[in-house]
């Protein structure tokens, strides 16, 4: 099984979700499409991976398994940050800005 299958092997059984539910949520027609993706049999194309990454409120990223700068996915806040700013933007500029926002809210407790 690839990174990527476990990944949403490991988020799917974490919610209490089928794979029937999931294949349903993101608009596929098959539950076995979905499940060739977890067992690593099939890769889905860039808008099937948004779609998984919006339902399980992970990025794409994440899910492709890269990890943030610090090894863990962003947080609902901080999405909400980056997404108020650009909604169009990368997963690596949204990481950026988190960055950015993180340096300037330190400076400003030292002030």
């Amino acid at each position: 099984m690839s990174e990527f299958g476990e990944r949403l092997t490991n988020l799917r059984e974490s919610r209490g979700w089928s794979k029937t539910y999931v294949a349903k949520a993101i608009g596929l027609s098959s539950m076995q499409t979905y499940a060739n993706y977890e067992y690593g049999r099939r890769e889905p194309d860039f808008n099937t991976v948004n779609k998984l990454a919006s339902l399980f409120d992970v990025s794409a990223d994440y899910l492709l398994g890269r990890k943030s700068s610090d090894g863990k996915p962003l947080t609902k806040n901080q999405k909400l940050v980056a997404y108020s700013i650009d909604p169009d933007i990368s997963d690596e500029e949204r990481r950026d800005i988190i960055e950015m926002v993180k340096i300037a809210m330190k400076n400003r407790r030292r002030v």
